[in-house]
């Protein structure tokens, strides 16, 4: 008899255990967490800051640059020259953001651009475009964004 009670005791406290554990902060999937309008607060080119949002020396100006993923899968993709590219977004992976079927077509990028994901929290996501852009001189451009 007491060994059934023994059973049934743990039994209890080990389904008390897994809800309990389970109602923890569940972290939702980089593709939710990506679906924002980003600006840019820093950005590299080439590994050297070019522009930092309340930055005075900037070498170039990426005020107009917004990365606008709040309606997937549609990406709208302002680039710091203030030229708006249209067309689809995907997160194959945790680590990966692929634009497609931009329109007009971004120079050089055949209407795809593709960036890994460095890093992501509520506010800020961290890109590294994974191919040279042409309007900034070929060079390979990593973006800290921020929301709002």
């Amino acid at each position: 008899m007491r060994k059934t009670h023994s059973i049934a005791f743990l039994s209890l406290v080990t389904l008390f255990c897994a809800l309990i554990g389970c109602k923890g902060n569940k972290v939702a999937p980089v593709s939710e967490r990506i679906a924002k309008v980003w600006s840019a607060s820093k950005v590299d080119e080439n590994k050297v800051t070019v522009y930092t949002k309340a930055g005075t020396a900037n070498v170039r100006n990426y005020t107009a640059f917004r990365l606008d993923l709040s309606a997937a899968p549609t990406v709208k993709y302002t680039d710091f020259d203030n030229n708006t590219f249209v067309g689809k977004y995907s997160v194959p992976s945790d680590t990966r953001l692929v634009l497609t079927e931009l329109t007009p077509s971004p120079t050089g990028a055949n209407g795809t651009i593709e960036f890994t994901i460095n890093s992501i929290d509520d506010n800020t996501l961290s890109l590294s475009r994974t191919t040279a852009s042409q309007k900034t001189g070929g060079t390979t451009n990593d973006y800290t964004l921020t929301n709002p």
